[in-house]
């Protein structure tokens, strides 16, 4: 087989893989995606449901840079929710329940429709290093592919090992082999590994399962998209079901722990405590009566179910009897158990912000090789290594989103400057600026980068235009627009708000904590007619009204990050000797000197790097 010199290869089509491909071929580089199974392209490993707290943010964020997954998701959910409505706009997170085939599906087929993107069934066995430079790589099958650049997004499959009871086989997922051979490689180049595990839950025939006794989890009413282009709205939806565990479930998985592997101690990775196996959820949480499982459809017309919750590497016997006790599974049926798998991971300090590994020039990690889990956190990874990885054959410089641009930018930031002991999952209380980084405003912080190195298409642009115009017309004539007390009276009665005395302009009675947009549209006339002219989509007017409401905290926080940002501009030179600074601390010129960051900022990051270090370096670099 002749294969041709391309400028980027991506190993594995997971999440990351995927999104690194669209990206550098969207960028106009010529891509290889190599994956060992075509037929499992865009394969939702786990949970059959994309988005939930933080995450959400994040597939609005990669649909607002030009990914792919938010359209993925549309176009495969069979429902929708806003998460935390109840909370501030800060804590608005979208999630869609997915088809897991049809997603697939979704994923293949935008895939085949991207230009100068080449496909190839086989397995990586080995990176072409020359002279410190990652140059292409050897598969199984002989075939040695030259590049440019390498993103590696391996996923769980790096000597994969999977678990169910006392039972152990090779496997990164069910029904797919590891892959060895590359973090040996890697090592005796200098990376330093290390093992994590996650679990999964057993899936099961619907059919079996009484829903009388399980409480609905409907959709919401007017459901939104993820998506900011004009991809399909669901109007019909399937629900989900929550079933509650018992001391007699727990009593008998109890009777399995010393044939837990996850529990027991015979894996020695490092779990997610946000995802806690079945068994741990027991063991940490010894005085609950039971747990929350969220029973979930794996599509719109398949019988399998996914049970979320309850995790387990325990024995398949013990798994059934004990998912029987919960009432409403009392006759299940299982498709295949849950199981655990560990699997290979590279300290993600070792790389750049760029994704760009330190120790081998033009090598991208992303993805579970870097220790994150969840699709959308390995996502985001992925479409921003393929961005930069199509780059660096240009030489051009690569983008890095800071913290106050994206949580896509925490993540990273995170993991460069932090690195991670557990499988790392991204919540809202990780971006000090969340209030900034809202789900409704991802297109305004990403779209213009995005479409200025070439990714988000002139069209994505033109959309995100006539919002703000939409917007910004909407706002000046509430500004301008007088109501009467008469006119308000009714609303502000109900709502329990003080009645105006006197005219006043609609943007006041909007800017109150307990008055909607929407009702001021149902019960002011004026406001209603506003809302028609410039035709204002949902969003559009949560959006305006988050806006209006939060502008003092949005204010707040930008200049705070305004503040701290010009340290972004004091950059550090390379090889920089820490050592030769006395007046640092032992453990900052440690750190320091590990970790070796570009900029201030991202010195100032470090664990154990303190202000008094700060002010030395500042010094020395004189600033």
């Amino acid at each position: 087989m002749i294969h041709n010199t391309y400028d980027v290869i991506v190993v594995g089509a997971g999440h990351a893989g995927n999104e690194a491909a669209a990206a550098a071929a969207n960028l106009g580089a010529s891509t290889l995606l190599v994956t060992m199974n075509m037929g499992v392209i865009g394969q939702m490993s786990c949970n059959p449901a994309m988005g939930g707290i933080a995450k959400g943010q994040i597939i609005r964020e990669i649909d607002a840079f030009g990914g792919y997954s938010a359209i993925v998701s549309d176009h495969s959910a069979i429902q929708f929710r806003m998460l935390n409505r109840s909370k501030g706009p800060a804590m608005w997170s979208p999630r869609t329940q997915n088809d897991r085939m049809r997603f697939a599906e979704k994923w293949r087929l935008m895939l085949e429709q991207t230009p100068k993107l080449d496909f190839w069934q086989d397995a990586v066995v080995e990176l072409l290093i020359e002279g410190g430079t990652c140059v292409g790589v050897k598969t199984q099958l002989g075939a040695t592919i030259r590049s440019k650049s390498v993103v590696v997004t391996a996923g769980t499959f790096l000597n994969g090992l999977m678990h169910v009871g006392e039972k152990q086989f090779g496997g990164g997922r069910a029904g797919e082999k590891a892959v060895r051979g590359l973090t040996e490689q890697l090592v005796d180049n200098g990376f330093s590994a290390d093992r994590m595990k996650t679990g999964t839950p057993p899936r099961v025939d619907g059919r079996s399962i009484n829903y009388a006794v399980l409480e609905e989890q409907k959709g919401d009413t007017n459901p939104q998209r993820f998506s900011y282009t004009a991809t399909p709205l669901l109007d019909h939806q399937r629900s989900c079901h929550i079933a509650y565990t018992n001391p007699t479930v727990h009593d008998l998985l109890r009777e399995g722990f010393d044939r837990s592997p996850m529990f027991n101690g015979r894996l020695q990775g490092l779990g997610p405590r946000y995802c806690p196996s079945i068994e741990d959820k027991i063991e940490r949480f010894s005085d609950k009566d039971g747990h929350q499982l969220f029973v979930e459809p794996e599509g719109w017309n398949t019988i399998e179910v996914y049970v979320n919750g309850f995790s387990t590497s325990l024995p398949e016997e013990v798994q059934v009897q004990a998912l029987r006790a919960v009432p409403g599974f009392e006759n299940v049926k299982f498709f295949r158990p849950g199981y655990a798998v560990e699997y290979d991971f590279f300290h993600p300090t070792q790389l750049r912000h760029s994704l760009e590994t330190k120790a081998i020039k033009n090598l991208f990690f992303a993805g579970q090789i870097n220790g994150t889990t969840g699709y959308e956190e390995a996502a985001a990874q992925g479409v921003m290594a393929g961005v930069n990885a199509a780059r660096s054959t240009w030489n051009k410089e690569p983008v890095v989103l800071k913290r106050n641009q994206a949580y896509i930018g925490v993540l990273i930031d995170d993991l460069v400057t932090k690195g991670t002991k557990e499988p790392y999952r991204m919540f809202t209380s990780r971006a000090e600026y969340r209030i900034l980084l809202r789900q409704d405003n991802a297109d305004q912080r990403l779209t213009p980068l995005s479409h200025s190195i070439g990714l988000a298409e002139d069209g994505r642009l033109k959309t995100l235009d006539a919002k703000r115009n939409r917007i910004q017309h909407m706002r000046k004539g509430l500004e301008q627009l007088s109501v009467t007390p008469q006119e308000t009276s009714e609303l502000l009665l109900a709502k329990d708000s003080a009645p105006l005395k006197q005219k006043q302009k609609a943007i006041s009675i909007l800017a109150r904590p307990n008055i909607g947009i929407n009702d001021m549209i149902a019960n002011i006339p004026a406001v209603e007619n506003l809302s028609a002219t410039h035709a204002l989509t949902p969003s559009d007017l949560d959006s305006m009204e988050i806006e209006i409401k939060y502008q003092g905290y949005i204010d707040k926080e930008q200049a705070v990050a305004d503040k701290l940002q010009r340290l972004d501009y004091v950059t550090i030179p390379k090889g920089f000797d820490y050592h030769a600074l006395e007046s640092l601390s032992s453990e900052a010129r440690e750190k320091l000197s590990s970790e070796q960051p570009d900029t201030l900022a991202t010195a100032s990051r470090i664990s154990g790097v303190s202000a008094s270090d700060l002010a030395v370096l500042l010094v020395r670099l004189g600033r």
